[in-house]
């Protein structure tokens, strides 16, 4: 953006100094030298002190050591925790330790196979099996799967008056024991400590509008716009999760829900484009059925009657486009859900985008790793282009991101690469997803390797004299940097960068000279959001 006018100068100022500045770090933390004796020597101790409380991640870190006999040790303390997972049966727990030791070939083979556990995970699990007797079958039936989700946030007060404060959305039943499945935010207030407000939550049914049945959350994920309820009764009908994979462009679907308050609203429409990103992780549905507030959290069905996404969001402004999130994304996650409490994503600590070769996705081309994370402890670097995940093909960022819900974090998993033509492989611990990824970054890494993720661009120091002078060495195609017409070679003063904790958004004030500018001294700000789909 120019700064043409005073006034637009002024509120950049008052915008910038609204927000709260974070400082870098005065080192950044390099990979260790395995060629180093009092190196390797402090990382034992170290992995020592992770066995009580990380077994799987001291398991990890030792195997990038050349002693076996500690690796065996680190096994050892791994399998001891899985069999006792499994006598306490904490299958969840489990789950995540026979996979980091298969992985690795070290299977707790004399326990149980890799189909029995499985099993035992997803026992009980609601929406994995279908339930012939209560599945619809006429669009009647269809309604009554559904619910109205009330959320009561008692009164509010507007000009010396006061409003109920209700929250209405929508939800579908998965399962007969009273399980069903909305959007975060329809229930968000109910779970967010910060919210000051007391929120109860209810439900309400189409053929009996006027009772209230209480529920409660069970699972949820405010990334993905998901969330698992249960309520104490045996629904009439439930739903079968069908997959998205069958849809197309220009296939037909139906959406039930509580628009605006009308209970049991059918609209039809088509799927207008298969692959938005507007979420974080994974890509949702466009559609043209009409989608009012209400909606949200309501199925949207086949013509078999089966659940093909889950409706989360309009733009009222513009009439006609709405979204709903692929019914894959919750197969995914229910298992996790159903667990409790809030549903965490994995990531490496690493940024890149979807590589392509021969006009078609090839891969996951590592674009930056965060010093210090997993993805650089593992050894992966810029221009490695990740071709597979625990045995799974990956080719591309939506891939990889899917592939990864299927693990809990604290799982370590194989990871396939290409580097300069020669495949590879390492072992790859999943840590949780940081909420913030950009602050991490900045805190983690100097200003000319922070600008990567955020815009696209790298630089490097271009004055001994100006610590804030920096030179663009490469722009990567499909960035920030390529829109705003930036080039190698083009001088950039960081003068200020800003962090808006309110909004969740990263700021930066350059003074720049383009080439593509005809080397116009420009003043200018830049920004980006904490998280974005590019983080792996």
């Amino acid at each position: 953006m120019r700064l043409k006018f005073p006034l637009l100068w002024l509120c950049l100022i008052l915008m910038l100094s609204g927000c709260r500045s974070i400082r870098q770090p005065e080192a950044v933390e390099q990979p260790l030298n395995y060629t180093d004796e009092d190196v390797i020597q402090r990382e034992k101790e170290r992995i020592r002190a992770l066995l009580a409380e990380e077994p799987v991640k001291a398991m990890w870190r030792a195997g990038f050591l050349d002693d076996s006999d500690f690796f065996d040790e680190c096994v050892s303390v791994v399998r001891q925790k899985f069999d006792e997972a499994v006598a306490s049966k904490d299958y969840p727990e489990a789950e995540r330790y026979f996979i980091s030791l298969s992985s690795y070939g070290r299977e707790p083979s004399d326990s149980m196979s890799r189909e029995e556990m499985t099993s035992l995970f997803l026992r009980d699990v609601p929406g994995y099996s279908d339930d012939a007797e209560k599945l619809p079958a006429t669009i009647s039936d269809c309604i009554n799967a559904t619910a109205t989700i009330w959320v009561d946030r008692g009164i509010k007060v507007q000009n010396g008056a006061g409003y109920s404060d209700i929250i209405i959305g929508s939800g579908f039943f998965i399962d007969r024991r009273g399980y069903l499945v909305t959007n975060y935010h329809v229930i968000e207030s109910v779970v967010n400590p910060k919210d000051e407000k007391f929120s109860r939550l209810y439900i309400k049914l189409p053929a009996d509008m006027d009772s209230r049945i209480p529920a409660k959350v069970i699972g949820y994920d405010p990334i993905l716009d998901l969330a698992l309820l249960k309520v104490e009764i045996e629904p009439e009908f439930i739903f079968a999760l069908g997959s998205s994979s069958e849809l197309s462009v220009g296939d037909r679907v139906s959406a039930i829900g509580t628009p605006v308050g009308l209970e049991g609203t059918l609209t039809s429409g088509i799927i207008s484009s298969a692959d938005r990103k507007l979420n974080t992780l994974g890509f949702v549905f466009q559609l043209d059925a009409a989608v009012n507030s209400g909606n949200s959290g309501g199925p949207l069905i086949d013509s078999s009657m089966k659940v093909q996404a889950i409706v989360f969001a309009g733009l009222p402004q513009f009439q006609g486009l709405n979204f709903a999130i692929p019914v894959e994304f919750l197969r995914q996650e229910l298992p996790y859900l159903y667990q409790g409490g809030e549903y965490r994503h994995t990531w490496t600590g690493a940024y890149g985008r979807t590589y392509r070769s021969a006009a078609r996705n090839s891969g996951l081309e590592v674009q930056y790793v965060i010093p210090g994370l997993p993805a650089a402890f593992s050894g992966l670097k810029e221009d490695d282009v990740i071709t597979s995940l625990n045995g799974r093909a990956v080719s591309s960022v939506d891939e990889f991101q899917f592939i990864s819900m299927l693990f809990q974090p604290g799982t370590v998993v194989e990871c396939g690469y290409l580097r300069n033509g020669e495949t590879l492989s390492t072992y790859v611990y999943l840590d949780s997803r940081d909420k913030t990824p950009v602050k991490t970054v900045f805190e983690r890494d100097f200003m000319s390797g922070s600008f990567i993720p955020l815009f696209g661009m790298k630089m490097v120091s271009a004055s001994t004299m100006n610590r804030k002078l920096y030179r663009i060495e490469k722009v990567f195609r499909g960035s920030s940097a390529e829109e705003l017409g930036f080039s190698e070679n083009d001088q950039i003063i960081v003068s200020n960068v800003m962090f808006d904790d309110a909004n969740g958004y990263f700021a930066a004030q350059l003074l720049t000279r383009r080439r593509k500018k005809g080397f116009l001294d420009l003043s200018m700000v830049v920004s980006c959001a904490y998280d974005s789909p590019y983080y792996f």
